[in-house]
């Protein structure tokens, strides 16, 4: 095993580990490269760089008999089985659950969410105990960050169509939202803005030049915008594909280098659909890709005043609306609802301080030693600057870390909040320092965190309190 981006001790972390499927002996090198690639992603200056002082990443390499995942329902020969249900690029399942759980356990406390990485070089993840991803470099760290909120925070889905609405991103009524500390203008309740989604279509049909592939659906008419969100695999170039909207071309055109892979494309219109029937056609125009190019999915939206759909025609409310990665997958950063879920639910696991002990330094002024007594927090607020070199992944330069947390320093108010205390009493002359000197006594760090990541701390886990003893042991000089 590799550490990749090491935070702490894992005593005192969430540790993160990629696990290697379908990755031969000689692919080894290529599994520690994707696993370091991928949590460079996700935790240097996006989605998971707030809490990175947190976390613990680690790869840990299992040679396959086979390369690959599995299609069609059908596993290879590898340590945990991982395939596709059919041939679409959608979810990824394991077969071997059991192996699994005990590679994980036999890391005992080093490892608290595993990642299975199935070596294929397309889109392709699932969510839950185990993580499943792929590398692909289109798609694997959109992939990686949505499932981990949904095992990490934990929350549902916020996309529409869906059936696992949950969380602190979820709520089922307008008067009780868990978020309404992140309101602004709140009188009486929330206002809702509300949205109709006239059609989702999951499709996954392969396209042909011969019939263009075709819906239809109904608009009343009242909304005064719409988005078309669509998802193609198999289609590298602009001249490969049509796609229209009542005859009239969207301007398709594939995102850069994106191959054969799977991706989003959003058609947003500051206009209404007009009421009525409405038709959305996908024409393939080049005949070489027929057996590849697949429509995978196909939706509108309409943004107004009518109910959210599920696949149980049921209401729910979400804080945002195309502002979380829970919902659109293309999306970096999680809105500040689960943001603060993340923090909350991760601080609840750990404590904010890491270590305090006693060591004699030398009193410069007098020269001679004293008993000093040193706090280790996690490294937050103006701390953060203190571990950057000790938590750079190999091969990423150090300028990547600086500019993070540059960035991260405008947009975020964070500091850590240390009071003293010795035998019950506050010693405010050292409010904030890191190390104190002493003498005998019991003395106490209070520690919180005061972040504008977070709100609302309900259950008390932005702070932590420590005693420690001094039992008036001297400092003295060794004769040499």
């Amino acid at each position: 095993m590799q550490s990749i981006m090491v935070s702490g001790n894992s005593a005192n972390r969430i540790d993160l580990v990629f696990f290697s499927d379908g990755y031969t002996e000689d692919e080894r090198s290529k599994f520690f490269e994707d696993a370091q690639r991928l949590t460079a992603e996700i935790a240097i200056n996006q989605t998971f760089y707030p809490v990175q002082p947190l976390l613990n990443f680690w790869a840990a390499f299992t040679p396959s008999a086979e390369s690959g995942v599995g299609v069609l329902g059908v596993p290879k020969n590898t340590t945990f089985g991982l395939y596709r249900p059919g041939t679409e690029l959608r979810g990824l399942y394991y077969s071997k659950p059991k192996v699994a759980d005990a590679a994980c356990r036999s890391l005992g406390e080093q490892c608290d969410y595993p990642i299975l990485m199935g070596n294929d070089p397309l889109y392709g993840g699932l969510g839950g105990r185990f993580t499943t991803i792929t590398p692909s470099h289109a798609n694997g760290a959109l992939i990686l960050r949505h499932e981990l909120g949904h095992s990490i925070i934990p929350v549902g889905e916020e996309y529409d169509g869906g059936y696992a609405y949950f969380g602190v991103n979820t709520a089922n009524s307008s008067r009780h939202v868990g978020w309404k500390h992140w309101l602004t203008d709140l009188v009486d309740e929330p206002r809702v803005e509300r949205s109709v989604m006239p059609l989702q279509d999951y499709t996954w049909t392969i396209l042909n030049t011969s019939v263009p592939w075709s819906t239809k659906f109904s608009s009343a008419g009242t909304y005064a915008r719409h988005l078309v969100r669509i998802s193609i695999s198999g289609v590298p170039a602009q001249a490969d594909l049509r796609v229209e909207l009542d005859g009239v071309s969207l301007g398709w055109r594939p995102r850069p280098e994106i191959g054969i892979d799977r991706s989003f494309y959003d058609f947003y219109r500051e206009e209404p659909l007009s009421a009525g029937h409405h038709q959305i056609a996908f024409t393939l125009l080049n005949e070489a890709l027929e057996g590849v190019a697949q429509l995978c999915s196909v939706e509108v939206l309409e943004f107004g005043t009518d109910d959210e759909f599920s696949e149980k025609n049921e209401t729910t409310y979400r804080p945002t609306n195309e502002d979380c990665l829970m919902r659109q997958v293309t999306e970096r950063d999680f809105c500040k609802v689960c943001l603060e879920g993340l923090w909350t639910t991760l601080l609840s696991r750990i404590d904010l301080i890491d270590d305090m002990s006693t060591k004699c330094v030398s009193n410069n002024e007098q020269g001679t030693l004293e008993q000093v007594l040193t706090l280790r927090t996690l490294a937050l607020g103006q701390f953060r600057a203190r571990s950057m070199l000790d938590i750079v992944p190999s091969g990423h330069a150090h300028a990547s870390h600086h500019e993070a947390l540059r960035d991260y320093a405008n947009d975020v108010n964070e500091s850590v909040v240390i009071r003293w205390f010795k035998d019950g009493q506050e010693l405010e002359r050292f409010a904030n320092h890191s190390f104190i000197p002493v003498s005998a006594g019991i003395y106490r760090a209070d520690v919180s965190l005061v972040t504008s990541d977070v709100r609302l701390d309900k259950d008390g886990v932005l702070m932590s309190s420590r005693n420690f003893i001094v039992d008036g042991g001297e400092c003295r000089t060794m004769d040499v």
